[in-house]
């Protein structure tokens, strides 16, 4: 037990990609082609949480529940983005298309986004970056996900509008769900052996 095994995130990246692209191979080594990062988010939007679901059985000669079991899991990534770029629409709304659009009449040309129709939601994968130092690194890697909520936004004269980004992590038959890969260096993840 030490301070060295006190964590404050001091570096935090959001890293997105289409479902199936190379996760990294490790807490600190370049992220493979296909990964994006979403940019600045607000210093204290980034959320992490798990639900698990649980059922019990009761028995008329406990006060405590004599059997619990688990029935679902569910986990969510939030971020406030602060920069606007058409793919951080994408992202905050879950897909949707973007159109590059010249006036018949001339001028300068613009961009169209417009967001996904019902049952058109994109799936990503995510990658979570965090580091306390050089040598406390470690990504949290999550194979599928979904903006699976609305988007509520506040546009005020005194302070910057931020994009709202809610990831619910999706399951599937192969694999975690989500995993951290952790550096090795890490003291509270290498201890000393007995």
């Amino acid at each position: 037990m030490g301070a060295e095994n006190v964590f404050t995130a001091q570096v935090a990246k959001l890293w997105l990609a289409p479902v199936g692209t190379t996760a990294p191979d490790g807490p600190a080594v370049a992220m493979p082609t296909g990964w994006y990062d979403v940019g600045m988010f607000t210093p204290d939007s980034l959320n992490w949480a798990t639900d698990p679901q649980f059922e019990e059985t009761r028995a008329h000669q406990s006060n405590y529940p004599v059997k619990r079991w688990q029935t679902e899991d569910s986990a969510t990534l939030e971020v406030d983005l602060l920069e606007w770029t058409l793919k951080s629409f994408q992202a905050v709304y879950g897909g949707g298309s973007v159109e590059k659009v010249t006036p018949s009449g001339g001028g300068t040309a613009y961009y169209k986004f417009t967001p996904p129709a019902i049952g058109q939601r994109v799936e990503v994968a995510a990658c979570l970056e965090l580091g306390d130092g050089p040598l406390r690194r470690m990504r949290r890697i999550i194979p599928r996900a979904e903006q699976a909520e609305g988007v509520e936004q506040t546009f005020e004269k005194t302070s910057s509008s931020t994009l709202p980004l809610r990831l619910s992590v999706l399951g599937s038959d192969v694999g975690s769900a989500y995993y951290d890969v952790i550096a090795e260096s890490w003291a509270a993840f290498n201890p000393a052996p007995a």
